[in-house]
């Protein structure tokens, strides 16, 4: 069993832009993996090896929202059945625009819907619940998947990878950094009954090693994304797609910019509750190695 570290965070005043923006910070540090927000505050959460006093100082010293004052309360969560945690406290049967649900095992009356998933979490991120998450699922359920290949980078509990399957894609690759997590993804890839899913342990060091993608997946934060997305543009053939969110829509600017030196072109973006999902294409032709600069719609 895993020992965690819950990180109970009490800001005040508090909002939801103000539990947020905490969450989003904690992901940016790194080693957090689950965020439980509510009217009062935000319940974080982190392997007990991974916790550091100094992170959470340093987050409470430079919060970037004038006259909030926060407290943080750490305590030791030894290891335990999260299924049954999940169950009890937090996670709760999810249907996405009528097409899509997400359940645990444990669930029952669930609602019905043409793309039924089965996620246990056992505290890795990606229930659907999560504003990133759902952006992603909506645009997942919009593409034509069909005989298609797919990265999911960062997969979490392998909640992208699954509805990719679901939806046809030819080949799925999923890679995700944190071992436990990763464990995870290949039991929900199990329950879900899609074993031609490849859940990998590591990070972008592994995707050369990978067939190309026309859809590329990367539910990450910016931090993660700015430092990997030349790993991520040589992942995606040409006139393929970077799918990307879990970041504010503040940082998509410099997300855009930072892809465009690597042949990525924007392609739209949506947001939710200021979390966004931006798409950006590859160039199907290196138009500025070929003496050219590339269009640049103004809007």
């Amino acid at each position: 069993m895993n020992d965690y570290i819950e990180v109970r965070l009490t800001p005040e005043p508090c909002s939801e832009t103000v539990t947020d923006v905490l969450a989003a910070l904690l992901a940016e540090a790194g080693g957090y993996e689950s965020f439980v927000p509510d009217s009062e505050g935000l319940t974080a959460y982190v392997k007990k090896e991974l916790y550091s006093d100094d992170i959470i100082n340093e987050i409470i010293a430079s919060f970037p929202i004038d006259g909030v004052a926060i407290t943080a309360l750490p305590a030791v969560v030894e290891g335990r059945d999260w299924n049954a945690e999940w169950e009890k406290n937090y996670f709760k049967p999810i249907v996405i625009d009528n097409r899509c649900v997400i359940h645990s095992s444990f669930h029952n009356d669930v609602p019905e819907a043409p793309y039924d998933i089965v996620i246990d979490p056992k505290m890795a991120f990606g229930t659907g619940h999560h504003f990133t998450t759902s952006l992603m699922i909506r645009c997942l359920l919009d593409l034509p998947l069909e005989g298609k290949s797919v990265i999911d980078m960062g997969t979490g509990t392998g909640i992208l990878a699954i509805l990719a399957a679901m939806r046809g894609a030819a080949t799925v690759n999923a890679v995700e950094i944190d071992e436990f997590a990763q464990i995870n993804a290949v039991e929900n890839v199990s329950l879900n009954g899609h074993p031609e899913i490849n859940v990998m342990l590591g990070d972008a060091s592994v995707l050369p090693s990978l067939p190309k993608a026309d859809y590329f997946l990367a539910n990450i934060n910016r931090n993660i994304i700015l430092g990997d997305i030349e790993a991520y543009a040589a992942a995606i053939k040409p006139g393929g797609l970077l799918i990307m969110s879990g970041f504010y829509k503040a940082d998509a600017i410099d997300i855009v910019a930072c892809g465009r030196e690597y042949g990525l072109s924007y392609s739209a973006h949506k947001v939710d509750n200021d979390w966004t999902q931006l798409i950006l294409r590859k160039q199907k032709i290196n138009l500025a190695c070929a003496g050219m600069e590339p269009n640049r719609k103004t809007s």
